[in-house]
């Protein structure tokens, strides 16, 4: 091994190392784990065979994740630190499967690769999340890895590797077919001379079982979903899921402003634009090399069918769904950095990349490991915890269920209600069924939205609580703020304001208005006694007195 081997390997080391240290810091996140997080580990707890597939079945994910959580806390526990090294476990693994990405054009690019991929904010912080996208970034990157070996040289243990790779991200992920279809479609065209019998073979299989299952394929395209309740589409959010990609501002990882220039300031064009230019003028180089552009079209055509399902309403576009497109992105960029011929200029733009990742990691409050997890679960058992609850008190859970709490607090001694996402109809008007919202939802509620009072909520709140407490016990209201976000004069006026109202999501209006009607209704009969607010959630306590 000559000096410059010993030195490349121990750069390629290193560059894992620092991948590991920036997935590592601030991981144990105070807050507790929030919903989505929350649902992996309540599916990955439940016995493999009673309650697990269930659980899975409940959901739109692919199994393996929660199988993979299952491995691990089986052996090392179920702390929130635990849950959270299993993802930082997949993403430094990555760092090392990028850097033999791009060691196939060559070592430079390799070292580039793993670089972009250590230091990734966006990496980093699903490094830190309590979901499957680490892992699916590290199947995808195999996938590409195999992808190149595979139409550079077809050997058994290639196409073992590409099968499996893309296995499990179909394994992983509901929609990870549609990169695996056009990756396919990619391998093939590039193989078709060599092995047209055994493609024709492929794809005759592929075109029978897609006609067995377009009634299926059919019914999901021509249903609406509840996801189109999370917002409406806008071109802002193709331009955040480039610049989660791109540089070190992350706006898109639950829902996203409609407006792309929403805070336009010093911050947000260095840190954003700027790196986010590069790194597209560094793509776009990439592409006067014919081999990468078959690679940027499965980027592309996959993007494009993303973006057709959120205009159509069947999802919402966040950069997380297309995560499978995302090693393409960081080799093609990084193959379009190592052909600056410029040595200075290549230098000069890696230090220039590195600095504002690190910069920004330095003076931001919202860098991707310090971004808090504000609708963690466990800021609500606190708040719960901090009302003083006494045996026979009764709790209102606004927007979850109570089994979305109990890692962290007890309910066993209380009387708990919940008005969530599952039965809300039946609190508003029993005759508007949930089918009925599921349609026509936002029409059917609007009259409620713009006036005061609901006598149907306030008898069944009245009925199934407040007559049923005694004379001193409590009745807390847990709600989620930022779900819950507009007060009665508000929720009135963007009703009456039809874009607005077409503009705000569903489950906005729906759960501002039961926090509106409950506090209300609570007011009337009992006595407030103390309000409480932290991250999203917030708490009110009242107490019964004389009624």
């Amino acid at each position: 091994m000559t000096n410059g081997d010993i030195v490349g390997s121990f750069l390629v080391y290193f560059i894992v190392f620092i991948g590991m240290i920036f997935r590592l810091l601030f991981i144990n996140k105070p807050d507790g784990l929030w919903n989505d997080e929350y649902v992996s580990w309540m599916i990955s707890q439940k016995p493999l065979f009673d309650g697990f597939i269930q659980g899975i079945l409940s959901q739109c994910h692919m199994p393996f994740y929660y199988l993979y959580l299952k491995f691990f806390t089986k052996i090392l526990g179920n702390s929130d630190v635990v849950l959270r090294l299993t993802s930082v476990l997949a993403g430094v693994i990555s760092v090392w499967v990028m850097y033999l990405v791009g060691r196939v054009k060559d070592k430079k690019t390799g070292m580039i690769c793993a670089g972009f991929c250590a230091i990734s904010p966006f990496l980093i912080y699903y490094s830190q999340e309590v979901r499957m996208y680490s892992v699916l970034f590290l199947f995808s990157a195999l996938s590409l890895l195999f992808t190149l070996k595979l139409v550079k040289r077809v050997s058994r243990k290639h196409i073992i590797g590409y099968i499996l790779s893309n296995f499990l991200i179909l394994f992983t992920h509901t929609i990870g077919f549609i990169y695996v279809f056009f990756n396919l479609l990619y391998v093939s065209l590039k193989l078709f001379k060599s092995y047209k019998k055994q493609i024709y073979i492929l794809w005759s299989t592929i075109v029978i079982s897609f006609v067995a299952f377009l009634p299926l394929v059919a019914k999901i395209f021509t249903e609406k979903t509840f996801s189109q309740w999370w917002g409406v589409f806008t071109p802002a959010k193709i331009g955040f899921v480039l610049t989660d990609y791109l540089s070190p501002v992350l706006t898109n990882l639950t829902n996203s402003p409609n407006d792309f220039f929403y805070n336009v300031s010093v911050i947000f064009i260095v840190f954003c634009i700027i790196p986010s230019i590069i790194c597209l003028t560094l793509l776009a180089k990439s592409l006067f090399e014919k081999e990468n552009r078959g690679l940027f079209y499965i980027a592309l055509c996959t993007l494009s069918i993303l973006i057709i399902a959120a205009i159509t309403g069947k999802m919402v576009l966040l950069t997380k769904y297309s995560i499978e497109i995302y090693p393409i992105i960081i080799y093609l960029v990084c193959v379009g950095l190592s052909q600056l011929k410029h040595k200075g200029l290549m230098t000069s733009t890696i230090l220039l990349l590195c600095f504002l990742n690190f910069a920004y990691f330095v003076i931001s409050p919202v860098a991707a490991q310090k971004i808090r997890r504000a609708e963690g679960h466990k800021i609500a058992a606190t708040l719960l915890s901090d009302c003083k609850l006494k045996t026979g008190d009764y709790v209102i859970l606004e927007y979850y269920s109570q089994d979305r709490f109990e890692k962290y607090f007890d309910f066993s001694n209380y009387n708990v209600i919940s008005i969530n996402k599952g039965n809300f109809p039946e609190f508003i008007n029993k005759n508007i069924t949930y089918a009925d919202v599921y349609k026509n939802g936002r029409e059917l509620y609007k009259p409620y939205f713009e006036k005061s009072g609901n006598q149907y909520f306030d008898d069944k709140i009245n009925n199934e609580i407040i007559k049923k407490m005694k004379i001193g016990q409590k009745l807390v209201i847990l709600s989620l703020d930022s779900v819950s976000l507009l007060n009665e004069d508000q929720l009135k006026s963007v009703s009456q304001n039809q874009v607005e109202y077409s503009r705000i999501p569903l489950p906005f209006l729906v759960f501002s208005y039961i926090k509106n009607e409950v506090a209300v209704d609570a007011s009337k009969r009992l006595d407030i006694s103390y309000i409480e607010s932290k991250g999203s959630w917030s708490v009110a306590e009242f107490t019964k007195l004389n009624y």
